[in-house]
Parts: C-alpha cells; sequence; structure tokens
C-alpha cells in the first residue's frame, strides 16, 4: 500500500497537467528503509513525448548521487500518460529497476478527472496496490 500526502498527490497531478501532451516524470523520494515518500522531484522527459517518457541520464545520475548523500532512495517513479489509462505499458514494465519503488502513473486524458493508480513492478509482474491519501 502506499500512503501519500494530498500535497505531494496534488504536485504529481499538476507537474501531468502542466507537461500534457507531454508524459511528465518525477521521483518522490523518502529516508532510505522508511517507505515514506517526503520530497517531490520534478524530472525532465528526455524524449519531449506523449507516448514515452525517459529521465535525463545526467540529471538522473545527479538525483540518485544526491538522494544517496541525504540517505535517501526513491519511493516513488511517477509518470503521466496522456490518451491511455493510468496502467503501465510493455515499456514501462522493462524500464522498472527500482524493486522498491512504488510505480505511480496519472492519467492526463481527461481534464475534469483524476486518474492516480499505484503499482509495484518485479521482475515484469505488475501489482496494483491500494493509495491511502492523507491530509
Amino acid at each position: 500500500m502506499l500512503r501519500i500526502s494530498q500535497e505531494l498527490v496534488d504536485k504529481i497531478v499538476a507537474h501531468a497537467r502542466a507537461d500534457h501532451p507531454d508524459e511528465a516524470c518525477g521521483v518522490v523520494a523518502g529516508p532510505v528503509g522508511s517507505d515514506r515518500p517526503e520530497r517531490f522531484i520534478p524530472m525532465v522527459n528526455a524524449e519531449r513525448s506523449p507516448t514515452f517518457y525517459r529521465f535525463d541520464s545526467l540529471e538522473q545520475l545527479r538525483l540518485w548521487r544526491e538522494m544517496d548523500d541525504r540517505d535517501e532512495e526513491p519511493v516513488i517513479i511517477y509518470h503521466s500518460h496522456t490518451s491511455t489509462e493510468a496502467y503501465p505499458s510493455r515499456t514501462d514494465i522493462s524500464y522498472a529497476s527500482e524493486p522498491n519503488a512504488h510505480y505511480v502513473l496519472v492519467s492526463t486524458r481527461d481534464e475534469d478527472r483524476v486518474e492516480f493508480r499505484s503499482f509495484r513492478i518485479l521482475d515484469g509482474v505488475v501489482t496494483e496496490e491500494e493509495v491511502t491519501v492523507a491530509e
């Protein structure tokens, strides 16, 4: 189960809507071993694509080093889908490389509805999990 604050949900959704029609992507870091998402880090979609995302490799390297220095890890790795449901694609599944991360997807296909879902992806197996939003 993913426990997340309303403030972080709002930031992720706002980033997804701001980058539409391209996919948005980013990380929410938290203390190592805590499973507590705390620090919102929007990333640049190096692909600038409505159907695919990729972190800029230098930006990602800097962020992972920064998280190491701060004793953090990526608790959430998020991205948006612009015209499909919030469910991991085959490409998303193949690129999922953080076994402890919650993979959050937001669909921006309907501007009047928020589609916010979380998944665990381990060895190619996708498991949807409950999302609990705290005030």
